[in-house]
C-alpha cells in the first residue's frame, strides 16, 4: 500500500459539536486529503456510529464532485477519483464495519491486530500504533498494513502520552520495518519535512489542522511535496 504524505485525524474532542466536525472534514477533503481518521475517545458507540455514517456520506458526496478535486490537482496530486478518500475508524473494528469505513487503527491497549483482522477481513486497512522499538518490531510481525510511531514531539492530543521519541526514534523505526510508517505526535507545518526526511512515509496531524483546515492542509501538501 502507498500512504499519502498527510494523514489527517479528526478528533471529536477538539470540536464544539458535530457540525464543526463535519465542516472540518469537508474542508480537508476540499484541500485534497485522501486519508482521514475519525477518533472519538469519549463518545458512546451510538454517537460514534452516527458521526461515522454522516462523515462517510458527506465525504462520498464531495468525492464525486469535480469541484473538490481542484486543490488536489493544484497541489500536484492526481485528480480525485471514485473511492479515493479512505476513512479510518480509531479503535473500533465493529464500528468500522457498520459505518462502511475503509479501515481501522488500533493502539497498544486495544484489540489485538490479528483479532481486528478477523473482524474486518483482508481488504480493509489495518494500522497499529507503537511507541518504542520493541512494540514496533512486534507489530511488524502482524498483518497490519501500516505502523504508526510516536509521539515524535510533545503533544497535547493525549492526556497521558508516551515518552517522546524524537527524530532518532523515527529513524530507528524505519530500520525495523518495511511496512509504511506513519509518524505522529506534535507534528506541525514547521517540523513535518524533517519527520519525512527521518524516514516516515506519512505524518499524522491533529492540532495543526484545526485552524482553517483547508488552508492548513494545502500548506502541508506544499511542504511535503
Amino acid at each position: 500500500m502507498q500512504l499519502p504524505r498527510l494523514y489527517a485525524i479528526l478528533d471529536a474532542s477538539f470540536f464544539s459539536d458535530s457540525t464543526a466536525l463535519f465542516a472540518a472534514a469537508g474542508e480537508l477533503v476540499s484541500a485534497g486529503c485522501t486519508l482521514i481518521q475519525y477518533r472519538n475517545k469519549s463518545g458512546n458507540a451510538r454517537e460514534m456510529l452516527e458521526h461515522a455514517r454522516e462523515l462517510k456520506e458527506r465525504v462520498s458526496i464531495q468525492d464525486h464532485n469535480p469541484h473538490f478535486s481542484q486543490s488536489a490537482r493544484e497541489m500536484g496530486h492526481p485528480a480525485i477519483t471514485e473511492s479515493s478518500i479512505q476513512l479510518i475508524m480509531n479503535d473500533r473494528a465493529d464500528l468500522c464495519i457498520a459505518a462502511g469505513f475503509d479501515g481501522v487503527h488500533v493502539g497498544q491497549d486495544d484489540l489485538a491486530p490479528e483479532s481486528v483482522r478477523e473482524i474486518i477481513g483482508p481488504d480493509r486497512w489495518l494500522g497499529v500504533s507503537t511507541h518504542n522499538p520493541a512494540q514496533l518490531a512486534e507489530a511488524d510481525k502482524t498483518s497490519a498494513d501500516y505502523l504508526a510511531i510516536g509521539p515524535v514531539f510533545a503533544t497535547a492530543s493525549k492526556e497521558n502520552p508516551d515518552p517522546v521519541i524524537g527524530l532518532d526514534g523515527v529513524r530507528r523505526a524505519r530500520e525495523l520495518t518495511r511496512k509504511p510508517l506513519v509518524a505522529i505526535g506534535g507534528i506541525t507545518r514547521a517540523n513535518a519535512a524533517s519527520v519525512i526526511a527521518a524516514g516516515a512515509d506519512a505524518v499524522a496531524v491533529i492540532s495543526d489542522l484545526l485552524r482553517d483546515p483547508r488552508k492548513s492542509a494545502e500548506e502541508f501538501f506544499r511542504i511535503l511535496r
